[in-house]
């Protein structure tokens, strides 16, 4: 699961050095915590961190202490990603301490914490072996060979869209037909852009919520945004042509079509019971945060289509932190919680969707539909939506999430808080990208 950065500029900075006193740190000590900790009853005490929305409920959690009656499991949630990342490389730049028995993170964090592998237990086991599409199993393995991440979802994205506000405007309101409107299986940017000035001319919403979602999902597609994948060294950002060019291409249909809206803020949230916006991309695990704001709401759908082709944005893993107390318990949990499953059980509860191959056969996910979504087939489409994504996930090296929160960061200021114009925001990106010392 992923929600675009929005923390200030210099948090990836400060971060990355802090991974780094860690790394130095790590390198003298690999042993994992020793001892347990117990709570009064004499049961083993299990924490799992999360954010947004993994599909972890009680009562699935109850299965496994069920099963385990030795053990309880106690979920915190975060709200934001950005607010456990700061949690997690915080604390692990103190040693450690305070971190869950297991730590969700988001794939973007991977390159960061590539840095200090050995702070984290080796998840390696039979039970992975043929668990995962390849490209899931090789952003969870460290460059030293190290298994420190096990998959829960992975983010195939379609387009949810409102079809009462499609119909208002005199577009067609059938999911295939909305599919084909957005250029079907050939869809492009462009294509979405002119769909969206038709609907525009016809209606007072905005056509989709936010300007760095778009830009996430365009950067999504491409094979190394911002680093040079044989080096792992940084592009030079003023030299990025095809960044810019997204860049442009967004802002110059901003003000018609952008409902100006930073995901995860309480306007976004508000936005959902007002008619914001008609349209958004929405990766599989998307679509439980839009139920959450849009309960009462009727009108939403999803279409089986894509601008640009397959995309896949964002997914998440377990990660046990070797400063646990209960290392090898929290292994048996992370394993169990992302088996094919309890995977299926998560995508149920939260429409997340399942990276396990054995998951696809599954019946419970084939012919999966969402009510809210006026019953549309979720797990047909997103099963679409997973095969259209190329099996190369893009490169993002350790310097990444610095970057692409320049960028996004200059998009904010232009589309969200309208305080620079798009050619002032870019020449700050180039400052704030110079001013990382790469």
């Amino acid at each position: 699961m992923f929600s675009t950065p929005r923390s200030r500029r210099l948090t990836s900075v400060v971060a990355g050095a802090s991974i780094m006193a860690l790394a130095l740190s790590a390198c003298s000590s690999d042993d994992e915590a020793s001892g347990s900790s117990t709570n009064a009853d004499g049961k083993i005490e299990l924490t799992v961190a999360t954010f947004n929305n993994f599909g972890y409920t009680d009562e699935l959690l109850a299965e496994y202490t069920a099963a385990n009656p030795n053990v309880v499991v106690k979920q915190t949630k975060a709200a934001k990603t950005e607010d456990a990342r700061s949690n997690l490389t915080t604390k692990l730049a103190a040693g450690g301490d305070g971190l869950a028995d297991i730590e969700g993170i988001e794939v973007d964090w991977m390159p960061e914490l590539d840095m200090v592998s050995s702070a984290f237990a080796d998840l390696s086991d039979p039970e992975v072996e043929g668990r995962y599409v390849d490209w899931k199993l090789k952003q969870g393995t460290a460059s030293d060979g190290t298994l420190i991440g096990l998959g829960t979802d992975i983010g195939p994205a379609g387009i949810c869209y409102r079809s009462d506000l499609f119909e208002a405007a005199g577009l067609p309101t059938d999911r295939a037909a909305v599919a084909e409107l957005l250029g079907g299986e050939d869809a492009t940017w462009d294509d979405y852009f002119a769909a969206g000035k038709t609907f525009a001319a016809a209606s007072d919403s905005a056509w989709y919520d936010s300007s760095n979602a778009i830009m996430q999902g365009m950067v999504g597609q491409v094979e190394a945004a911002y680093e040079d994948p044989s080096t792992g060294e940084p592009k030079d950002l003023a030299s990025n042509t095809e960044i810019k060019g997204f860049y442009d291409s967004i802002l110059e249909v901003a003000p018609e079509l952008s409902a100006h809206l930073d995901q995860w803020s309480p306007d976004w949230d508000a936005a959902f019971q007002n008619a914001g916006f008609a349209t958004m991309l929405c990766p599989a695990w998307m679509t439980g945060p839009v139920e959450e704001r849009a309960g009462g709401v009727d009108g939403w759908d999803v279409a089986d289509v894509f601008p640009g082709g397959g995309g896949n944005w964002g997914g998440s893993f377990l990660t046990v932190p070797k400063s646990g107390k209960n290392v090898e318990e929290a292994k048996k949990l992370a394993l169990w919680l992302t088996a094919p499953e309890q995977q299926i059980k998560a995508f149920a509860n939260a429409g997340t969707f399942p990276s396990q191959v054995a998951a696809y056969e599954d019946t419970t996910l084939t012919s999966a539909t969402n009510d809210f979504f006026n019953d549309a087939p979720v797990g047909e489409i997103f099963i679409n939506r997973s095969n259209a994504v190329n099996p190369v996930p893009p490169f993002k090296g350790q310097n990444y999430f610095a970057i692409n929160q320049a960028v996004g960061d200059a998009l904010k200021r232009v589309d969200i808080e309208q305080t620079q114009k798009a050619d002032e925001a870019w020449d700050q990106a180039l400052s704030d990208f110079s001013n990382l010392g790469f």
